[in-house]
């Protein structure tokens, strides 16, 4: 199964954002977190990041999904760690909103969609009317 990584400044957002996608998509095992940094306080850390990309790899890839800025930033610092250390993951960033995003992915992943498709159906979350 496709894992998930769940990256935001705020550890208590990555853990909410986390559960709500455990919600909708039963099988959720797979969603890892990188929320703030070790202390708890708020930020990003791209070793975190790069942890949680490599705890959520069961061989099937991984979408991350972050919450503005640094994050992304971090996120693809993140990317450049694992391949200085020579670790191949099929982890990609998507452009999506991240409480959205992360649902739609989820329930994508949980389905047996494939990296390309657990992708989309998150980007595709950006076109959502809320009303």
């Amino acid at each position: 199964m496709v894992g998930l990584v769940i990256v935001s400044h705020s550890w208590k957002i990555a853990e909410g954002v986390r559960d709500l996608a455990r919600e909708m998509a039963q099988d959720s095992s797979g969603i890892i977190t990188a929320g703030g940094l070790e202390d708890g306080s708020i930020g990003t850390d791209a070793q975190r990041i790069a942890d949680a990309i490599l705890a959520a790899d069961s061989g099937d890839g991984v979408v991350i999904l972050a919450d503005i800025g640094s994050a992304i930033m971090s996120a693809e610092t993140a990317l450049e760690l694992l391949e200085d250390e020579g670790k191949e993951v099929n982890a990609v960033i998507a452009d999506a909103p991240l409480v959205e995003g992360s649902i739609c992915a989820a329930v994508e992943a949980a389905g047996g969609g494939s990296v390309d498709s657990v992708l989309k159906s998150a980007e595709e979350s950006r076109e959502a009317s809320k009303l």
